[in-house]
């Protein structure tokens, strides 16, 4: 048992030598891999922004004094989610700003979000240009508004809060691209590394014929007959010399 266990440790530690003995390899590929998806980051991806708007759900005629209980206000909640993104509410947006969009583009550009304990509806829009988002989703709050004081037979909800310009897109996030690809680099480098270290069974030097084989060594000799050659040829190359002098 305490042989195999040395046997691992041996083994963990030749992998530790072999990967230190690359490690100008593996930096290489670590700055390879962490260029490559910053280029895909800065130039082969259509940035993404976001701007959001925010609705007070109850009015003057639903007040929290007239709600059964808490989760009266949960069930208005879900019902407002609803509504603002029924087809008659995103289809009126498209037309009024003269979007080239259809019912499903514009749902997916679309989130709505109830933060929890609260009786306000977040609504947010992503698009590709900054000023387009914050059109958007400021028109859909306020085709919203009027589609629910008309479906609900109530007062328009309460616009907390209209969206503004995003300065900086949410995608793509470039730092964390950029980490992703040193990881993947050095993963990647460290990976074809080790499987050519295992694969490899050649027996390069007298501890590989005593690990492989089981046998021990008494001596060596020249593995290449080139350089046993050119070693007797510097050698006669010597020795005429010295018999000139």
């Amino acid at each position: 048992m305490n042989t195999q266990n040395d046997e691992a440790e041996i083994d963990l530690l030749e992998i530790f030598y072999v990967l230190k003995a690359k490690i100008v390899i593996i930096i290489a590929s670590m700055l390879l891999v962490a260029g490559l998806f910053a280029v895909y980051s800065l130039y082969l991806t259509t940035p993404v922004y976001q701007s959001s708007s925010r609705l007070y759900i109850l009015t003057k005629s639903t007040s929290i004094t007239s709600l059964a209980d808490i989760q009266m206000g949960t069930s208005l909640t879900q019902d407002y989610k609803e509504l603002i993104t029924s087809r008659t509410v995103v289809e009126q947006v498209i037309e009024n700003l003269g979007l080239n969009y259809t019912y499903e583009d514009m749902l997916g550009q679309i989130s709505i979000d109830n933060p929890s304990n609260t009786r306000i509806i977040k609504i947010t829009v992503r698009d590709n240009v900054p000023e387009d988002a914050k059109l958007i989703v400021d028109e859909l709050t306020d085709v919203a508004r009027d589609k629910i004081s008309s479906i609900m037979a109530t007062d328009a909800p309460n616009v907390v809060e209209y969206g503004t310009v995003p300065v900086y897109p949410i995608s793509p996030n470039k730092k964390k691209n950029v980490l992703i690809g040193m990881l993947l680099g050095v993963f990647i480098a460290c990976a074809i590394i080790v499987v050519r270290f295992l694969l490899d069974d050649t027996v390069k030097n007298a501890d590989d014929v005593e690990k492989y084989l089981g046998l021990n060594t008494l001596t060596s000799i020249p593995l290449r007959e080139e350089e046993s050659k050119k070693k007797r040829r510097k050698k006669k190359k010597s020795s005429k010399e010295g018999a000139r002098t």
